[in-house]
């Protein structure tokens, strides 16, 4: 599940806010896009460093970790999010069905998170068929189980 702050980070999405970094720059842009581990693309970004120099950039790429704090529009305040929230505590829990479920932009963001979640790109691991992926599963390559060998066939084959 996605926490409080990231959800409202993603509501942040088009609109200007300020990152410091833990070098002490103070960046400030268009928000172009927010990723769950709270990677930010920013756009048309003002960086100012300790010393005062500020220099424009068209666009940057800012890693979660890098990030100390950001300040986001008060319009948030204002965010759906914190209606459902209000409704969730009124009523002890999860809301009841259909009533203050994330719709448009909200649930759009959701199915995003849902979907890296699951791995969208199935190159490795198991395929919708629950059968091994790339390289045979175990054993390294071509190998069925521990020991390396011919690779097995798996089951539902048939003989």
């Amino acid at each position: 599940r996605v926490g409080i702050p990231i959800v409202l980070l993603h509501d942040a999405e088009g609109a200007v806010v300020t990152v410091e970094t833990t070098r002490g720059e103070l960046i400030r842009g268009l928000l172009f896009e927010a990723e769950d581990m709270m990677n930010l693309y920013i756009k048309n970004a003002v960086v100012t460093d300790p010393n005062g120099n500020k220099r424009k950039v068209d666009q940057l790429y800012l890693r979660g970790p890098e990030i100390v704090f950001i300040v986001l529009p008060d319009m948030l305040k204002h965010a759906p999010m914190f209606q459902r929230i209000k409704h969730w505590r009124k009523h002890g829990g999860a809301p009841p069905e259909g009533v203050g479920a994330a719709v448009g932009q909200a649930a759009a963001i959701l199915r995003k998170a849902d979907e890296r979640r699951r791995g969208g790109f199935r190159g490795f691991g198991r395929d919708r068929g629950g059968r091994e992926g790339r390289f045979g599963g175990r054993g390294g390559f071509g190998g069925g189980g521990y020991g390396g060998g011919p690779p097995q066939r798996p089951s539902h084959y048939g003989p």
